[in-house]
């Protein structure tokens, strides 16, 4: 694996992971590399799913976003200890 493949891996980890976290309402603290990681984990679950089910490459994408929000939502109930929404999920 070049170092072009897994810049490429790390770039598209940062897009599913940062589209992960802005579908989730409220400011949401974790770093960078997180949401890299987020978004990589994503992208396996989501890509897998999406082969499994016969989706296009349009369903990859939308599948892999949908499985980083899910990993933001648990990461924001099960680690920082807030609600998903409501008034409790800005502070």
């Amino acid at each position: 694996m070049g170092l072009g493949e897994i810049l490429a891996i790390l770039l598209s980890g940062l897009i599913v992971g940062a589209l992960g976290r802005l579908a989730v309402p409220g400011p949401d603290p974790m770093p960078i590399w997180m949401t890299i990681l987020f978004g990589i984990v994503g992208s396996i679950v989501g890509g897998a799913v999406a082969i499994a089910i016969g989706f296009g490459m349009g369903g990859v994408f939308v599948l892999s976003v949908l499985a980083a929000t899910l990993m933001v939502m648990a990461y924001r109930r099960l680690v920082l200890k807030r609600p998903i929404t409501g008034p409790g999920a800005r502070g």
